[in-house]
């Protein structure tokens, strides 16, 4: 399942054409039978204001020097949200140094180990109401609060390259029986995996985290190719616990300032409601568990080891969700 940038360029933008109605971009049908469903070239050209050669050059990932304004005029003629016209500028970028000697030799790999730092797992410690963990690129789980991992899963218990959250969600059966409504959770996932993808292009690890998805689950294959993207921002998830029953989450999630690769999601409820009930089993639970253990991830690495903590995934959308 690899393919190129000028591929996955290509991809994206056939795939948000196809999302448009002439009629619905105020233009006037031409011709008999449209072979491709949505705008054509020569009509997204048109609303962009460049010519059809250039944006063919442009789709195919052969568009040299493209200017700022040309992204701007063709994010607004596909209608592109803040997160797509991030993904967009990124693609196009990347395609533009896809031939250079550096990204040939991968002298911006991103394949080094991530380290959390110790004021940030002292925060984690922090919160021992409130599930929490740090997730970083390509979806790794760095760290995580004796509540997050009851709440999610025994981290712990998994050895560092399995703590990822979409290798979680897709093959682990555990995990994804804790979503009421898997198949948005998955969505929502993939489409955050390619906005963090295009972020992080010669990520070899990451490569392999996609081809292994792609092997082990044809519903990542189906939902991949749907060319969806989203930044992880907030909204809730509906959950089925073994030990706390059914109850809902809310979710923040937070990047660092000073390391966007990294960010902590903080999971809350609602006060006074049932699934404050739910969340006070869990962290009765997750307080016996780490009456004799520590509760957090060592700094430094790429995970973390002594979490303590019930084996209990994740959540699934429900109530509030305008982001992922």
């Amino acid at each position: 399942m690899r393919t190129s940038t000028k591929t996955e360029l290509g991809d994206f933008l056939r795939s948000r054409r196809a999302r448009i109605r002439p009629e619905d971009a105020g233009l006037t049908a031409v011709g008999g039978r449209r072979r491709v469903p949505g705008l054509r070239r020569e009509e997204l050209a048109r609303l962009a204001g460049v010519s059809v050669d250039y944006y063919t050059r442009f789709e195919q990932g052969r568009a040299e020097n493209v200017s700022d304004a040309v992204l701007d005029a063709v994010a607004a003629a596909l209608r592109l949200d803040t997160a797509e016209t991030a993904h967009l500028t990124r693609l196009v970028r990347n395609a533009g140094r896809a031939g250079s000697r550096t990204a040939a030799r991968g002298a911006d790999s991103d394949d080094g180990a991530q380290r959390v730092r110790p004021g940030l797992l002292r925060l984690l410690d922090s919160m021992p109401g409130t599930p929490a963990f740090v997730v970083g690129r390509r979806t790794d789980v760095l760290a995580w609060n004796p509540l997050g991992a009851a709440l999610l899963t025994d981290f712990a218990a998994l050895p560092p390259e399995r703590r990822n959250k979409a290798r979680l969600v897709f093959l682990d059966p555990d995990v994804r029986g804790r979503y009421a409504n898997w198949r948005t959770k998955a969505r929502d996932l993939v489409a955050y995996l390619r906005y963090d993808l295009a972020r992080h292009p010669h990520d070899a690890r990451f490569a392999a985290l996609i081809e292994e998805l792609a092997e082990h689950s044809p519903e990542f294959v189906e939902l991949w190719q749907e060319q969806e993207v989203a930044e992880k921002t907030h909204g809730g998830y509906h959950l089925r616990h073994p030990l706390a029953g059914g109850f809902t989450v809310a979710y923040e999630s937070l990047r660092l300032p000073d390391d966007p690769d990294q960010i902590l999601i903080a999971y809350t409820v609602e006060p006074g409601s049932p699934s404050e009930a739910a969340l006070r089993i869990l962290a009765a639970a997750a307080a016996a568990a780490t009456a004799t253990a520590t509760g957090h991830g060592p700094a430094g690495g790429a995970g973390a080891a002594d979490a303590a903590g019930p084996s209990g995934p994740e959540s699934e959308p429900a109530p509030p969700r305008p982001g992922r």
